[in-house]
């Protein structure tokens, strides 16, 4: 990348409220850049970029045989799901939970309501998310919802035996040498897969470097090449709101002048790990914009990939 651009950048994020933003091309580690007090070592809350480490382990826990695939009812593993009193629930699969698409009655944010804020003070998690109304039939309709994707923690513990951390330090992080993650859990020891996940920016660049290289690290697989494909693939057209299409806890969409594929996770108040398969680019950022959690973005469309764009940022 032209330094010149490098430079432009770090002295525009000199005034922003990013903690850290790094960039790795061609599994080179390229660029880094942190806000004052922090440094490669500090860890950061990712909150809703958890989804996609999430989406990765239930991958494999379906490639292992803990999971018979994506149709399964969620009541298989969570038999509290067949509620008698709306017998829809029970054609909830672990599909729509991936997809966001469960039907159940959910407001993450906005209008003055948010089941997230609910959720993480009732003193059972599941069972609040479990308790909420259907509003769509199972698969009718995207709804995006932290409490979904909580579920497939729930469901992945009751399969496997272990916490989605435990698994996920088995089968993602210590292969990959993550050894900053702390992910939080519930008051009944469930993994808060939706959004309670936080390492450094390096060890989330390496988890998007895993998906640039196939899924396999160091010549060992780890996420089945069909999973990765189907999960950084748009299942659904997502919000309408500009996020982008939605696949298995990724969103995907084009960025940039040239248009480039990219799949990411975002995470409220502007947290991105961004992946870019043509460039064979990941780019992270941790920040702190509560107001606008897309703040941040332009840092890596009208910086990073202008430099790729041939544009110059202004």
């Amino acid at each position: 990348m032209d330094p010149a651009v490098l430079t432009r950048l770090h002295e525009a994020l000199a005034g922003s409220s990013v903690y850290a933003m790094v960039t790795a091309k061609d599994g080179v580690l390229i660029d880094e850049y942190y806000g004052e007090g922090y440094d490669e070592t500090s860890v950061f809350p990712l909150h809703s970029c958890s989804k996609s480490f999430t989406g990765a382990l239930v991958g494999i826990a379906i490639d292992e045989g803990l999971f018979g695939g994506v149709d399964d009812p969620l009541s298989d593993y969570l038999p509290q799901a067949a509620e008698p009193e709306d017998a829809r629930k029970r054609q909830i699969t672990l599909r729509h939970l991936l997809t966001h698409t469960s039907g159940l009655e959910w407001y993450e944010w906005g209008g003055g309501q948010s089941n997230w804020a609910e959720f993480q003070s009732a003193p059972d998690w599941v069972a609040y998310i479990l308790g909420r109304r259907l509003t769509a039939e199972p698969g009718a309709a995207f709804n995006y919802s932290t409490g979904n994707t909580h579920l497939l923690s729930a469901a992945l513990q009751q399969a496997a035996g272990k916490s989605l951390l435990e698994y996920g330090r088995e089968k993602l992080f210590e292969p990959l040498g993550m050894d900053s993650v702390v992910w939080r859990a519930d008051p009944q020891g469930v993994t808060d897969g939706g959004n309670g996940i936080s390492m450094t920016a390096r060890d989330a660049a390496r988890f998007g470097q895993l998906y640039l290289e196939g899924g396999v690290w160091n010549g060992r697989r780890l996420i089945p090449a069909d999973w990765l494909a189907q999960s950084t693939a748009a299942q659904n057209n997502g919000a309408g709101d500009g996020t982008g299409g939605y696949g298995y806890q990724w969103w995907v969409r084009s960025f940039g002048e040239g248009g480039y594929d990219t799949y990411y996770a975002f995470g409220a108040w502007g947290q991105y790990v961004f992946v870019v398969p043509e460039l064979d680019l990941v780019t992270v950022i941790a920040s702190h914009y509560p107001q606008n959690s897309y703040a941040p973005r332009p840092f890596f469309t009208d910086y990073v990939l202008a430099a790729y764009d041939g544009r110059r940022p202004e």
